[in-house]
């Protein structure tokens, strides 16, 4: 055996390059789940920058600053869709190669890492690797199997997989009728059904899809790719074992997908009423087009980035509209943004259920604790605070008005990326302001919700009660 001194010599000795690494990413990955997502969403930015700033990544050769090619890789990879320069014009195949799979990457790794999130959340609970089964899917006689992280990893790519590829098979022939060769029609077709299942909002044309504002064709496929991929993957894994029998969902996707019904419908309402006579924007279109503007511009403003008119010409009305759709967003755990639907559906039901004089707050025949009605009322309050102080900050560098600021900023908070034109006006400060919002938009409501619930304790004692005064 080694005397004691001799270990302690041994344990000095330097070591190895390849030892260290290995022991930087164990205290990287061992800690938290939280810090696997935010370095792991961090690597690809930098990695997708530094593709961005090669000349083959741009036509003309020359790359644009830091600050833009930093916040288009942001972008891209939080699958927001803002952009300071056109995608189409000054990124080349490559560039618009590295774009998509950065989409592809942040819009999977935002699936798989909420997706690990849940794991550890649920051996937190004594759940261990039953992920959806007990916890999230309850669905009787699966939860063993669909409980495995490797199940679940595989089973993420594949439904998007399927999803991306069924949308570019529905977009590719159209774009070829349209006139473009068979390799560009296919690649607009590919970029498009990823874009929009990822709800990042990046488009390949120079003019966007102002030019098929009237093509059912194209229109409705990016519609149900933003539509779907908004929902998140336990809500689409509760469809694809359940189907559309609302009694064999649980209460998450019951929420999820009625809520997501309802705004589609009240969105589409309160926009193309905001909408219907302005000239810059609706006014000179027939009736069955303003309505699919408006249920297009509906499903876009939760989360999907793409616009089929000039934001900057809309009413005030409607950017207000759209702000609070955009705040709101999708579901949880999805690729859409937001504080996302059940945040918003828990405070609703709280303050339902106290006018109601309530004890308890009920939803679909089942009672939400209280633990999850103070997470969302975090994730409320931290993300209405992330906006202010955004907002705050963008008016210290930029002159313009406080509602373009505002939707500019919740646009990026929410990883929506809609935009009124004030992205490609900013200084470097301005770029670098969003990319912060949009990283913590995408991240934040995730590991924030997640944090708390690791960090809930129990105790053996309790404090006195004393009601203080409200309103």
């Amino acid at each position: 055996m080694l005397s004691r001194d001799t270990a302690t010599t041994l344990s000095r000795e330097p070591r190895t390059r390849a030892q260290q690494a290995r022991d930087f990413a164990g205290r990287i990955f061992g800690t938290s789940p939280a810090r696997i997502s935010i370095t792991a969403f961090l690597l690809v930015i930098i990695v997708a920058t530094l593709l961005l700033s090669l000349p083959i990544a741009n036509r003309s050769g020359h790359a644009p600053d830091l600050a833009t090619t930093l916040f288009t890789a942001t972008s891209a990879v939080t699958v927001t869709g803002l952009t300071a320069v056109s995608t189409a014009s000054q990124w080349s195949v490559f560039g618009q190669l590295v774009i998509l799979l950065a989409i592809q990457i942040g819009g999977l790794g935002t699936l798989t890492m909420t997706s690990l999130l849940a794991i550890a959340l649920g051996r937190k609970l004594g759940l261990r690797t039953k992920l959806f089964a007990q916890e999230g899917l309850s669905i009787a006689g699966k939860q063993g199997r669909l409980g495995e992280v490797a199940q679940l990893l595989r089973t993420v790519v594949l439904t998007s997989a399927s999803i991306e590829a069924s949308i570019a098979v529905l977009l590719a022939p159209r774009f070829m009728l349209l006139g473009e060769n068979l390799f560009t029609a296919v690649w607009h077709g590919i970029f498009y059904a990823v874009s929009s299942f990822n709800n990042a909002g990046f488009t390949p044309h120079s003019d966007g899809l102002v030019p098929y504002g009237t093509d059912w064709w194209i229109l409705l496929p990016l519609c149900a790719g933003v539509f779907v991929g908004s929902l998140g993957f336990p809500v689409i894994l509760v469809l694809r074992m359940a189907g559309i029998n609302p009694k064999r969902w649980n209460l998450n996707a019951r929420i999820t997908i009625f809520g997501s019904l309802i705004l589609l419908v009240v969105g589409a309402l309160l926009w193309g009423a905001a909408e219907w006579g302005n000239e810059d924007t609706l006014g000179g279109e027939t009736v069955m087009e303003k309505t699919l503007h408006a249920v297009f511009a509906s499903v876009m403003t939760r989360s999907g980035g793409f616009n089929l008119v000039d934001m900057d010409q809309m009413n005030p009305i409607t950017k207000l509209i759209t702000d609070m759709m955009m705040f709101v967003g999708g579901g949880s755990a999805s690729t859409a943004g937001g504080v996302k639907i059940t945040t918003m559906a828990v405070v609703f039901l709280a303050i339902l259920a106290e006018a109601r004089g309530d004890q308890f707050v009920t939803a679909f025949h089942r009672t939400i604790p209280d633990s999850v009605l103070r997470i969302a009322i975090t994730v409320i309050v931290l993300s209405a605070t992330c906006v202010v102080l955004g907002t705050a900050a963008l008016m210290m560098v930029c002159r313009e008005p406080l509602e373009t600021i505002l939707f500019e900023v919740i646009s990026a908070y929410a990883t929506c990326g809609l935009s009124v034109g004030l992205s490609g006006r900013l200084p470097a400060s301005g770029l670098c302001i969003l990319s912060v919002l949009m990283f913590i938009g995408r991240l934040g409501t995730v590991t924030v919700a997640t944090g708390l619930a690791l960090r809930s304790r129990s105790r053996l004692f309790k404090y006195p009660e004393e009601r203080p005064l409200i309103g």
